[in-house]
């Protein structure tokens, strides 16, 4: 099969050795349409992000496609589904074997370019500030990168439950598409001050943060009595000042979190629970990915080069292949 493979900093599409594709017990094997672009895979390839100990090489982190085989102890899924998939690795290549339970089929009236963007973003959000972060439904939302694909999700999200939810981006036309899906307030950081303004507005509960760095300490000074800051990424840096003074008096909680490593059961976990919680907003339409542009696969130098210049807004996804119009 055709897989991508990192060489100096770019990615190559190679032929692949394709061991038995069959899959095991509890596994399915996708015949791959698209795959979501997500920053992880711009770190990957610069070296920054290598995949779980016994994972693919392969990047790409999602990806939806149509089931050509299913295992042993599999029966919610069958050949010739439409699926979307969270993987550890594996998705920019024409084919992928993963576990059942990190797989959730595409709802009704999808296509399978927007399914594609669909769970690392939506599972990301869910996990980090709908589970880890506790979110109940009087709490208020802060998230740096709101026009991001992790950002889109949440505000849908927050929106669907009703949490006000105040976002910071890096323009005035990712601040209009914020608000369109349902930010409380978007705020241009080179503007204004996110930390004056909700100081101001009234402080929140919850802080999403890729950022790190400085930033951290920054978001201290937001949050209510009880409030939880999650730490996803270290887009800003990998040190910075902690209140350890304000997180004592406040009782404030730093959460450092990761998705990419769980286990295919606690992923699976996350998806039942996520589908279970908003499902019917999903197949409503009411909740859905925002997607900002496609790449073929070839192309999938400029779609990370996109990525990595902050150019997004909401999803990025590779076509690997035409499949809606096929008969399985």
């Amino acid at each position: 099969m055709q897989a991508a493979k990192i060489e100096q900093g770019k990615i190559q599409w190679v032929s692949a050795q394709q061991e038995d594709q069959q899959p095991g017990p509890g596994q399915v094997t996708i015949r791959i349409g698209y795959a979501g672009v997500n920053r992880a895979d711009v770190m990957q390839v610069a070296g920054a992000y290598p995949p779980p100990e016994g994972a693919s090489e392969i990047p790409g982190l999602e990806c939806s496609g149509v089931i050509t085989a299913v295992g042993e102890q599999v029966s919610n899924l069958h050949v010739g589904q439409k699926v979307a998939a969270l993987l550890a690795a594996g998705g920019y290549a024409e084919s992928v074997t993963v576990s059942a339970q990190q797989v959730l089929p595409v709802p009704a009236g999808w296509q399978l370019r927007q399914a594609a963007g669909w769970l690392e973003t939506f599972a990301t959000a869910y996990l980090n500030v709908f589970q880890l972060g506790q979110l109940s439904s009087a709490d208020r939302v802060f998230a740096h990168a709101g026009a991001s694909g992790v950002g889109t999700s949440l505000i849908q999200l927050c929106k669907e439950q009703g949490n006000p939810i105040y976002v910071a981006v890096g323009s005035d036309d990712k601040c209009r598409l914020c608000e369109q899906l349902g930010a409380t307030q978007a705020f241009n950081r080179h503007q204004q001050d996110y930390v004056e303004t909700l100081t101001g507005l009234g402080k929140v509960d919850v802080v999403l943060n890729p950022v790190a760095g400085d930033s951290v300490a920054r978001d201290q000074q937001i949050l209510n009595d009880d409030g939880r800051i999650i730490i996803i990424g270290l887009m800003g840096a990998r040190q910075g000042t902690v209140d350890f003074g304000r997180l004592l008096v406040k009782r404030q909680r730093i959460i450092g979190s990761t998705l990419r490593a769980l286990s295919a059961a606690r992923k699976g976990d996350i998806l039942t629970a996520m589908w279970r919680q908003f499902g019917a907003a999903f197949s409503a339409g009411r909740v859905t990915p925002v997607i900002d542009k496609e790449f073929d696969a070839r192309q999938v130098n400029k779609a990370l080069d996109y990525l990595r210049d902050d150019r997004s807004q909401g999803k990025v996804v590779l076509k690997i292949a035409e499949l809606e119009s096929q008969q399985y």
